[in-house]
């Protein structure tokens, strides 16, 4: 009883988000899905989508320690600590351009803080041309001109002249004047408004001298949290990575970003954009949620899974407990017959809601090993508490959930379901329900043999939509059909896809 009293408590005590951990913690934990590592390891530029708690912040720090091992330089920016993010970036009251642009100058400026701090660390180059590098890009992620009136004072005794002009950069214009005598001392006045501009030539510059002072080393700029930047400002700080860093060699941009919350693009009226161009400026685009879906095969979650509590969990045993000797006897050690499937099934491939459930249940189960119904009862208490409070101001995606576990548990005894691609990219309160991880895309490009040029998605609802029903036993009143409903209170909907039904209308659920 102590030692599952110890495996429990462990369990408990997995961080739940990685920005609270270490980076050699995180370096050591990290479970990759698939060739999801070498993927992101490789040089090229790319876009890391994810619904939040899939793991791309923990993939990023892995990602930094990976290449300072091997000698290279890693920048990881969380953006929402960038500047004034909270405050002037989501101000509608100033100007588009104003914001965007102190937006850039905040950023430059955090990359050359982050830069000073390693050359200060360690060797990472010719330190004196990285300091004159450094030096320079400062410089021109600083320059400022001065819009408004100028007044220029000079003084000798009680005497004085007076010029007045208009300042359209650092020097003002000729302007009336009027000189009653000379003057050994004088004084600037600027009434006008100081303003940020960004001169992508020097910048550009800039760079290059930083990675001709790194020598061999690569620069790794890996951008966190992008989707925390206001949508109409993040086609400029994508502009000016399209016009300064990405040309650049040497170095390498990784951004992580959540895909229906983020905007990396703008059309311009002719025909040009501002912004990068996903699959040209920036070589892919990787979606962690699609390397997290294991489809049909429930054996290669259940290795992922397991693998992740055993990484984050067994180093947080007392020395008295000892180390079990792999993932699989680890969780053999923590659940009882089924309650392990039970969990993976539960977390639908998020790590983080797979984390939550974990602790909960081993809260529930006390000094015993945890048993199905904990893990039932721990999704139900995550469900509550996290995945329906952040609908809970949203009343289409509230009434869309309640009609789709209507028509699906409810009428088609199911838990999956397939909508056409097209109606489902018109539906804005789908896009919502995944985000909040409500919905789960378990396939993608489903083909209906008789209709060819139609591609599908399938669809999972989430489990904590239902769970309450295996709780309360509800399920055990309804027998076994043709869609695959199970009449044991124990068992949950099947998962599959099948086309000879009907796909999901959703205009007769709601309107997009």
């Amino acid at each position: 009883m102590m030692r599952q009293k110890h495996l429990n408590q462990a369990l408990m005590r997995i961080p739940r988000r990685a920005e609270s951990t270490d980076r050699y913690t995180l370096a050591s934990t990290y479970v990759a899905a698939g060739s999801f590592a070498a993927m992101l390891h490789s040089a090229d530029h790319q876009i890391l989508y994810g619904r939040r708690g899939t793991g791309k912040t923990h993939a990023l720090h892995f990602l930094s320690d990976l290449v300072e091992r091997t000698g290279d330089v890693a920048v990881y920016l969380d953006l929402r600590t960038i500047g004034s993010a909270g405050g002037m970036y989501g101000d509608v009251a100033v100007s588009a351009s104003t914001r965007g642009t102190h937006l850039l100058v905040d950023t430059l400026e955090a990359v050359h803080e982050e830069l000073l701090t390693a050359a200060s660390e360690r060797d990472i180059g010719d330190e004196t041309k990285l300091l004159e590098a450094l030096d320079t890009l400062a410089e021109a992620a600083t320059v400022v001109e001065v819009v408004g009136q100028v007044e220029q004072e000079t003084r000798v005794g009680g005497s004085a002249s007076t010029e007045h002009g208009i300042e359209l950069s650092h020097r003002p214009k000729a302007g009336l004047s009027s000189r009653e005598t000379f003057s050994a001392e004088s004084r600037t006045r600027r009434t006008g408004v100081e303003r940020h501009h960004i001169v992508f030539g020097p910048l550009s510059r800039a760079l290059r001298g930083i990675t001709r002072a790194l020598g061999q080393r690569r620069l790794w700029l890996l951008l966190d949290e992008w989707s925390s930047i206001p949508l109409d400002l993040q086609p400029l700080l994508a502009d000016l990575l399209r016009r300064s860093v990405l040309p650049t060699a040497g170095i390498t941009v990784k951004i992580a970003a959540i895909e229906r919350r983020s905007r990396f693009s703008e059309p311009g009226a002719a025909g040009d954009y501002v912004g990068i161009e996903v699959g040209a400026d920036a070589a892919s685009a990787v979606s962690l949620d699609d390397f997290l879906m294991f489809d049909q095969q429930r054996s290669g979650a259940r290795e992922f899974f397991a693998e992740l509590f055993f990484n984050h969990a067994s180093s947080r045993l007392p020395s008295v407990v000892g180390k079990p000797a792999s993932a699989e006897a680890f969780v053999e050690d923590l659940f009882r017959r089924n309650a392990f499937n039970e969990l993976v099934r539960a977390a639908e491939g998020v790590p983080r809601d797979a984390i939550n459930i974990a602790a909960l249940a081993a809260q529930h189960a006390h000094n015993e090993p945890i048993a199905m119904a904990d893990v039932r009862r721990a999704a139900r208490d995550w469900y509550m508490r996290d995945k329906q409070t952040a609908i809970s101001e949203n009343s289409s995606a509230r009434h869309m959930l309640r009609l789709l576990v209507d028509e699906v548990v409810g009428r088609r005894r199911s838990r999956t379901f397939v909508v056409d691609q097209l109606a489902c990219m018109r539906h804005e309160t789908i896009d919502e329900l995944y985000d909040a991880r409500l919905l789960h895309v378990l396939k993608r490009g489903i083909v209906d043999h008789k209709t060819p040029g139609t591609l599908y998605d399938g669809f999972a609802i989430d489990y904590g939509c239902y769970v309450s029903l295996l709780i309360d036993g509800e399920l055990s009143s309804r027998p076994r059909d043709k869609g695959g409903w199970l009449a044991s209170p124990k068992s949950v909907p099947p998962d599959g896809f099948s086309l000879t039904r009907e796909a999901l209308d959703l205009t007769k659920l709601g309107p997009p």
